[in-house]
């Protein structure tokens, strides 16, 4: 390592509401200040960790994965009030691939077994856990800096002896200096402690933002945390001094080069520090089949009796289509996942879960017709395989299932007794800070007037995804807002630094994802709500090889089930009434269609595509195939509509 410092105490966008330090800006920043590697420690969870990781690889730095965990003051079991609603911190670093493992196990734990207010390790797990882990004492808030803050010295070495044990070599004190006064009683402290402990001494900055011009954001960041505005007097959550940014190796020899050690330590620590995460391989679950069978057999086995059973002549251009997607599906070793999507859907049907007919480009799959995955012929309607598995490019199918909505946490139970609960678990997703919310959030931190905020947030064009940026080249009104008053423009350039930041975190309103074995050997677990969720998103689950389901719950489903059984107990001659068995080509339907009576009918419901539908008159399934494909933002733009 030939820089300098390495910053081994860092907090990302993923510190929820607190780190203003966005994961690309920040690795980019570290590399053109020279540093060899970089730490994540966001409190209590590793939600950025693969994307730091792959930002670290890009920019050619090294990537430290680590967390900054809380600590319980007794066990992670209890729950006191007024005793255990108090957690202390301590900085974890993996050194390589078993502390990478121990890191998501004890994050995992921390969330489904420690959760009081914060998610809670206690000394039990860190001892079961400790193997390939380097551990930091903390900020002020960590336990021993905190003891040491109050004069309990010998407690404190009580507690630096008790990691000591658990980590030993592994275990560093940790030094600040953000020019705040407990740091300047408890940092001789830590050096007398360290000295009579012979404990190594390691120097961070807690960074939650990356230029010290940023603290202002930070700010309006702790502020929209705990619904406090920015003149509150008894704001309890606040960094009282600019110094919590990316500091340079000399800013950091100013503070601690009469201990260069501490400063040495950071770099010896980097070098240790070597992780990879592997996106090369799939760990897909087995889908358990009869003796004498292997996936790729049984699913051959399957697809030739589904044939039998869809198409009363086989003829040899089917057999030839199946065979050549079997082929394709077994090469890229996904029979596995076929069978698991059948055995679901399948149950569902078995207990009259109304289920979907299919969606997306799996509706080009033989295979997923004939095992009854969808209800699409892929040849009638001259639909592309390779649009669904592509053999060129290797990457996980997804088949998007429709389940009636008030009955999908059925298929999901279902999903939890055959694979285990271990195994098995629904992803995460971000609300992020858009446009209009950011300015709407910034606008009652910095006390503006609520009607005013309003205004301004309203003139944000209603695009799609827009951005500040663009609102403002595209939005006269808003030029001459920011341009006239000095507040609104302050609102404005603080809202953008801080749009896009994740907010809140909640469960994807469809995404499964089905493990090989335990889920936390792989990603670490949270429980969002009442739910099991992972901490990485659908696509970062897919990046590290696991099988992600998108299993929705629709309302349309729910509706027309209920209108059959209404159906059927008010008309005696419809008992027999069979949704599939409605003809595709009935007249009085498309009449319906052709006069826009479509409010309440799934994607034919917005006042734009029941205009169309006046005006095309579709007439077939094909007329409908090709209006709904021009109501898409593309041809709209483009003028193909008129």
């Amino acid at each position: 390592m030939s820089s300098e410092f390495v910053h081994l105490h860092c907090h990302t966008e993923y510190s929820l509401l607190d780190g203003a330090a966005r994961i690309v800006p920040l690795v980019k920043a570290a590399r053109d200040l020279g540093m060899p590697a970089l730490a994540i420690t966001d409190h209590g969870v590793m939600y950025g960790a693969v994307d730091f990781y792959k930002a670290c690889q890009k920019y050619g730095i090294k990537p430290i994965l680590g967390c900054e965990v809380y600590v319980a003051p007794r066990t992670r079991f209890d729950r006191t009030p007024q005793v255990d609603d108090h957690q202390y911190h301590l900085v974890l670093l993996a050194e390589n691939q078993t502390g990478y493992q121990n890191l998501l196990a004890l994050v995992s734990q921390a969330h489904l077994q420690g959760f009081y207010y914060k998610p809670r390790v206690d000394l039990e797990l860190l001892q079961h856990h400790r193997e390939g882990l380097i551990a930091l004492s903390g900020c002020l808030a960590g336990q021993i800096p905190t003891l040491l803050h109050r004069g309990e010295i010998e407690e404190a070495r009580r507690k630096a002896g008790e990691l000591k044990d658990i980590f030993g070599r592994n275990f560093y004190l940790e030094v600040q200096d953000h020019h705040l006064p407990e740091q300047k009683t408890v940092n001789p402290r830590l050096f007398r402690l360290a000295k009579e402990l012979n404990l190594p001494l390691v120097a961070t900055n807690d960074l939650h933002y990356i230029w010290q011009e940023d603290a202002g954001i930070q700010d309006v960041l702790l502020c929209i945390q705990t619904g406090k505005t920015i003149q509150d007097k008894d704001r309890s959550l606040r960094f009282p001094t600019q110094e919590f940014y990316l500091k340079t190796a000399d800013e950091m020899f100013l503070l601690f080069g009469e201990r260069p050690e501490v400063l040495q330590n950071t770099l010896e620590i980097a070098e240790r520090c070597q992780v990879n995460l592997n996106f090369d391989t799939l760990h897909l679950p087995e889908f358990p089949v009869p003796a004498g069978e292997t996936p790729e057999s049984y699913l051959t086995k399957l697809c030739y009796q589904g044939m039998q059973r869809r198409y009363a002549a086989v003829t040899p251009a089917i057999k030839e289509r199946l065979d050549f997607e079997l082929q394709v599906i077994q090469r890229m070793g996904f029979a596995g996942y076929f069978l698991i999507v059948q055995d679901l859907i399948n149950w569902a049907r078995s207990q009259r879960i109304p289920v979907g007919p299919g969606r997306g480009s799996a509706a080009g799959s033989l295979v997923a017709y004939v095992l009854g995955i969808t209800n699409l012929d892929p040849l009638q309607y001259d639909l592309l395989f390779e649009r669904f598995l592509n053999p060129q490019r290797v990457t996980m199918p997804d088949i998007d299932i429709d389940f009636c909505y008030r009955r999908r946490d059925e298929v999901i139970n279902y999903v939890v007794q055959k694979y285990g609960e271990e195994q098995v678990a629904q992803i995460i997703t971000f609300g992020t800070m858009q446009a209009r919310s950011a300015i709407r959030d910034v606008g009652r931190v910095l006390g503006l007037p609520l009607g005013e905020v309003d205004r301004v947030a309203k003139m944000v064009p209603e695009e799609l995804g827009i951005t500040l940026a663009k609102a403002l080249e595209t939005s006269p009104e808003l030029q001459q807002a920011a341009a006239k008053d000095e507040r609104i423009q302050r609102l404005l350039t603080v809202s953008q630094g801080l749009e896009g930041i994740p907010r809140h975190a909640s469960t994807h309103a469809a995404g499964l994802v089905i493990g090989k074995d335990k889920l936390m050997n792989f990603l670490p677990l949270q429980r969002t709500g009442e739910v099991v969720t992972t901490q990485f998103t659908k696509e970062t689950v897919e990046e590290i090889g696991l099988l992600k389901m998108d299993l929705l719950g629709l309302r349309t489903l729910t509706v027309m089930n209920d209108a059959v059984q209404i159906i059927q107990r008010t008309r005696p001659e419809a008992q027999n009434l069979d949704l599939q068995k409605i003809p595709l080509d009935d007249a009085a339907t498309y009449d319906l269609l052709s006069r826009g009576e479509t409010i309440g009918v799934f994607q034919l419901e917005s006042s734009g595509l029941r205009s169309l539908l006046r005006e095309l008159k579709p007439s077939c399934l094909e007329d409908l195939i090709a209006l709904n494909a021009l109501y898409r933002p593309g041809p709209l733009g483009s003028g193909m509509v008129e």
